[in-house]
C-alpha cells in the first residue's frame, strides 16, 4: 500500500528514539498538516485529531481490528484469535469470559483486598524514606495486584513487567528497541504458555474463570492462553506507567500535593489528568477493509492505520492548554483507554488500583521531592519513566 491518494506527507519515523523522547511537537506537526497523514517510512496513516480518532476507534466496521492490530505481519500473526485482534461478534464472546470480573459489582468485590496491599506498601515506602516510584512501586503495585486476581503463583510474576512491556513495543516496526528485548518477550510468552493449567491458577480467580470457559468449549487451550496474556499486558502496561507519571507530578507539583491532601476526593479527577497529559499506550493499529472518508481525506482499503491516542489526547481543539496538567479539567473523555467495543476492559480496574493507591498515600505521606532526576523509558509503543527517585516524609 502506498500514498496513492495522495494524503499530506510526514516522512518522520514516529518510532525513533529521537521522536520517542520528545514526541508531542512533532505530533502537533502531524496535525496541523490534516485530519490523515501518510507516513511512508512504515507506510501507514496515522490519525492525530481527537474527533477523527474517537471516531475511527469506534468504527470498527470500517477500520477493522481482526486483519491485526501492530504494524507488522509477523507480530499480528501471534495475535490472530485474541480479544485486542478480533471484532464483534467474536470480540465480546471473548470479553464475556471474565466480564462479571470486571463489572463495577464484581470489582467492589476485590476493593477491600487491594486496599489492604496499597496501604502496606505504602507503610513500607514511608518508613525506608527514600525510594523509587517506579522500580518500587509503579512495577510492583500493578503487577501483584493483577497476579492475585488472574490467580498466577508468585514465582515468575517477575516476568510480567518486563514482558508487557516488550510486547507492547512489539505493536510498532521491529527496531532497536524490541530487538534488545525479544528475550524478555520470549521469557514472558514460555511462562504463558504454562499457565492455561487449573492446578497453577488459585481457586475463583480469574484465570479459573478462563478455564472454565475451555471446559464448557467457549475457548480453545491455545485462546484461554491468548485471552490471560491480553488481560495480562492490557492490565499493566497502563497502569504501571499512569503511576509512575502520578508518582512524578505529585513531587513536581505540590500544589496539586496539597490540593489532594486537602480534598482526596480530588484522586480520580488527577488520575483522568494524568492519563490525558501522559497516555501511557500512545495508539494501536487497524486496517481499513474498505474505502473510509475523514472529512476531505480518504484512506484506500487495505490501508493500515494508526490511531494516535496521545496525540488526541493533546488536541487543542478538544482541550485547551493540552500540554498542561490541570487539575479541574478531569477529562473523562480522554482515549488513553481507547474508545468503542475496544475500550480497555479493565479501565475500572486501573482507576481503582490508583484511587486506593492515593488513599494511602493521603493517609500515611507528608510531603513528596524528586532526590534526583527522573528518566523517560524509550519503549516506542508505551510512554512512561524508567525511574522517579523520591524522597518521602511520614504525614
Amino acid at each position: 500500500m502506498t500514498n496513492t491518494l495522495r494524503q499530506p506527507e510526514i516522512d518522520i519515523d514516529l518510532f525513533s528514539a529521537e521522536v520517542v523522547a520528545d514526541p508531542f511537537p512533532v505530533l502537533a506537526r502531524v496535525r496541523a498538516l490534516g485530519p490523515v497523514v501518510y507516513a511512508p517510512r512504515y507506510d501507514f496513516y496515522v490519525l492525530t485529531r481527537y474527533q477523527d480518532v474517537r471516531a475511527a476507534t469506534g468504527n470498527w466496521r470500517s477500520l477493522t481490528s481482526a486483519q491485526g492490530v501492530a504494524l507488522t505481519e509477523e507480530f499480528n500473526q501471534q495475535l490472530v484469535g485474541s480479544v485486542l485482534a478480533s471484532d464483534p461478534p467474536e470480540h465480546g464472546a471473548l470479553r464475556a469470559v471474565l466480564s462479571d470480573k470486571l463489572a463495577p459489582r464484581g470489582l467492589a468485590r476485590t476493593r477491600e483486598q487491594i486496599s489492604d496491599y496499597a496501604h502496606r506498601l505504602v507503610a513500607e515506602m514511608v518508613a525506608r524514606g527514600t525510594f523509587d516510584g517506579v522500580a518500587d512501586i509503579a512495577r510492583v503495585y500493578p503487577v501483584n495486584v493483577i497476579g492475585d486476581l488472574v490467580g498466577l503463583p508468585a514465582e515468575g510474576r517477575e516476568t510480567l513487567q518486563p514482558g508487557a512491556d516488550a510486547t507492547f513495543a512489539g505493536f510498532g516496526p521491529f527496531n532497536d528497541y524490541v530487538m534488545e528485548h525479544l528475550p524478555q518477550l520470549m521469557t514472558y510468552t514460555e511462562w504463558m504458555g504454562t499457565m492455561a493449567d487449573r492446578s497453577k491458577l488459585t481457586p475463583g480467580s480469574w484465570g479459573e474463570a478462563v478455564m472454565d470457559a475451555v471446559d464448557d468449549g467457549r475457548l480453545t487451550q491455545l485462546a484461554a492462553i491468548k485471552t490471560l496474556s491480553a488481560y495480562l499486558v492490557a492490565g499493566l502496561d497502563t497502569t504501571v506507567n499512569a503511576i509512575g507519571a502520578l508518582l512524578r507530578l505529585l513531587a513536581d507539583r505540590p500544589d496539586v500535593w496539597a490540593a489532594l491532601k486537602a480534598d482526596g476526593r480530588l484522586g480520580p479527577q488527577i488520575f483522568e489528568e494524568v492519563l490525558r497529559l501522559e497516555t501511557p499506550v500512545i495508539g494501536f493499529f487497524r486496517v481499513a477493509n474498505r474505502e473510509v472518508t475523514i472529512g476531505e481525506s480518504v484512506i484506500a482499503a487495505g490501508a493500515k492505520v494508526m490511531l494516535h491516542w496521545a496525540a488526541a489526547n493533546r488536541d487543542p481543539a478538544k482541550y485547551p492548554d493540552p500540554d498542561a496538567f490541570d487539575i479541574g479539567r478531569n477529562p473523562l473523555d480522554h482515549l488513553a483507554f481507547g474508545y468503542g467495543p475496544h475500550a480497555c476492559t479493565g479501565q475500572g480496574l486501573a482507576r481503582m488500583e490508583a484511587a486506593v493507591l492515593l488513599e494511602a498515600l493521603v493517609a500515611q505521606a507528608g510531603a513528596f521531592e524528586l532526590t534526583g532526576e527522573p528518566v523517560r523509558g524509550r519503549n516506542p509503543v508505551v510512554r512512561g519513566y524508567e525511574s522517579v527517585p523520591l524522597r518521602v516524609v511520614p504525614g
